[in-house]
């Protein structure tokens, strides 16, 4: 039976059930909540407090590292052991996590990369080459920094981990400054993060991925060869492209190159163009207005069974006239802020506090200076790096600086770059095998972002007077 009640009917109903406003204040409040920029980090921070909790508190710590350690392969075997299969193999929890849900936020960050490259802030190289150079300068001076600690050490293998930067912390932190930061500012230090994130991705595959096994390499490629022959013949349903995602992602998993690099290879072939075009849109979504007029003007029920047949149409047509690209990263978004990075955050800072982790300045012959390398490649390297190629970059002509933005701006945005939690945290736990090295790195990340982030909050309301946007 439908429903006939007129909306005087839901507005009494409204105000009848203290319920119903109760639960309409909180999803508001939910919705402005997730809707400002700072959210994400502020959540992400108070997970990163739980797991250093979790994995300290004598009550807890046992049970932290036996969730984080429990076995989730699957064994498949004959009765006469001629079959005999683990999938996926050496999986436990935070492994699944860390190649099984980052996934999704890799994916996220592909289509991010994807857009600006299409039509934003990368789209030409008169826009693309300051944020472009910046980024490389921005990666390459925190790796020499780190090197110049452990060169010829174990630890060297670590050079990698200070050389990203968290988008997520970085933009939160800008935001919190209001009207102080111009516009221009902003989508600087956006380019920036995007490209220094296509950076770190390109490190990951290059130099912390095992030894390639080309057959799987090669089937993933098919597939996905055969996904853009879909697309390109029209297909838009994103259904259709879920069981092949979770194929080449195990595809991946098994070839050597780290799993989550799967989700930017699947997010590249993701189309931005919609599957109508803008005059099509235009003339059916006038058709079908003009349907709806001409059905029952004189009935006040609305809508009837024809006029939910053309709302329905003009909502596939809504539909389609978006690209896939912008539907997903829209639809995934929040999910990748909210609950992937907080879960993410959970099992990877969860570091026990020692003595020996703690002194992130001491040096040895044997293991190096992890914790120097990585603290003072994120909150020296990072913003000296971005500073410098950015000087050379205006200087020679190649690039501008952004309207409104003097040099001490950008430095206090520089030092922001030295944020590199998530994608740090990430790179530290393919770099090392031992605990101390990890664990020690993971205090060393924590500190330098921190240390980055109070540093650029501080010059940015130093440098910058308030400004209208």
């Amino acid at each position: 039976m439908s429903d006939q009640r007129t909306p005087q009917d839901h507005a009494e109903l409204f105000s009848r059930y203290s319920w119903v406003r109760k639960r309409h204040r909180l999803d508001e409040r939910r919705r402005r909540f997730m809707r400002v920029p700072w959210a994400g980090g502020a959540v992400l921070m108070l997970c990163v407090a739980a797991a250093m909790l979790l994995a300290n508190l004598p009550s807890t710590a046992m049970y932290y590292e036996h969730v984080l350690s429990t076995d989730l392969s699957l064994l498949i075997e004959s009765p006469d052991h001629v079959v005999d299969l683990v999938f996926p193999r050496d999986m436990n929890v935070e492994k699944l996590i860390n190649d099984g849900l980052m996934v999704i936020f890799f994916f996220v960050v592909g289509l991010e990369i994807k857009r600006e490259i299409v039509c934003g802030e990368l789209s030409t190289a008169r826009k693309a080459i300051l944020p472009v150079m910046a980024a490389a300068g921005g990666m390459l001076a925190p790796a020499l920094i780190y090197l110049a600690f452990n060169h010829g050490t174990p630890a060297a293998h670590g050079w990698g981990i200070p050389t990203a930067t968290d988008i997520a912390f970085a933009i939160g932190i800008l935001s919190l400054m209001g009207d102080r930061v111009p516009v221009s500012l902003k989508i600087f230090l956006t380019a920036l993060a995007v490209d220094d994130d296509l950076g770190a991705i390109l490190v990951i595959a290059v130099f912390y991925g095992g030894a390639v096994k080309w057959g799987f390499l090669f089937l993933a490629l098919a597939i996905m060869a055969g996904l853009y022959g879909l697309i390109r013949l029209g297909e838009t349903r994103i259904s259709y492209f879920l069981i092949p995602a979770f194929v080449v992602w195990g595809l991946f998993y098994y070839s050597g190159i780290h799993a989550t690099l799967s989700g930017v290879a699947m997010a590249m072939i993701i189309p931005m163009r919609p599957r109508y075009s803008k005059p099509y849109f235009f003339r059916q979504l006038r058709n079908f207005t003009r349907s709806l007029e001409r059905v029952r003007e004189e009935d006040e029920r609305f809508p009837d069974a024809e006029q939910r047949y053309y709302l329905q149409r003009m909502k596939d047509l809504s539909y389609n006239s978006i690209g896939m690209s912008y539907r997903l990263e829209d639809l995934l978004a929040p999910y990748v802020t909210f609950i992937i990075m907080p879960i993410f955050a959970l099992a990877n800072a969860g570091v026990r506090i020692d003595l020996e982790y703690l002194d992130i300045f001491r040096y040895s012959s044997e293991g190096g200076a992890v914790g120097m390398g990585i603290f003072l490649g994120l909150l020296v390297g990072k913003p000296l790096g971005i500073l410098l190629t950015s000087w050379a970059a205006v200087k020679s002509g190649l690039a501008e600086m952004p309207g409104g933005v003097s040099w001490r701006m950008l430095l206090a945005v520089a030092c922001l770059g030295g944020i590199g939690f998530t994608m740090s945290i990430f790179v530290d736990a393919l770099a090392f095998d031992e605990e101390f090295f990890v664990n020690q790195g993971k205090i060393a990340i924590l500190l330098g972002s921190l240390a980055s982030a109070l540093l650029g909050a501080l010059l940015i309301r130093a440098t910058m007077p308030a400004v209208k946007n």
